[in-house]
């Protein structure tokens, strides 16, 4: 199962299912989506970031 979401900022930060540490590597200047990822084996979340284009959709 995959989840994606826009990642987006709420005033001064971003949203709140992303903690700000797991974002230190991402560049702000860049729109992003978060995919979430579910691993029914390991009963697992993972997470998982996209660049969008100027337009919003995926890079490829």
């Amino acid at each position: 199962m995959k989840i994606k979401r826009k990642l987006y900022t709420r005033g001064s930060s971003f949203e709140t299912t992303i903690p700000m540490p797991i974002l230190f590597a991402l560049d702000k200047n860049t729109k992003h989506y978060v995919v979430f990822d579910y691993d029914e084996e390991q009963n697992r979340w993972y997470i998982d970031f996209e660049k969008m284009n100027s337009k919003g959709d995926e890079l490829e």
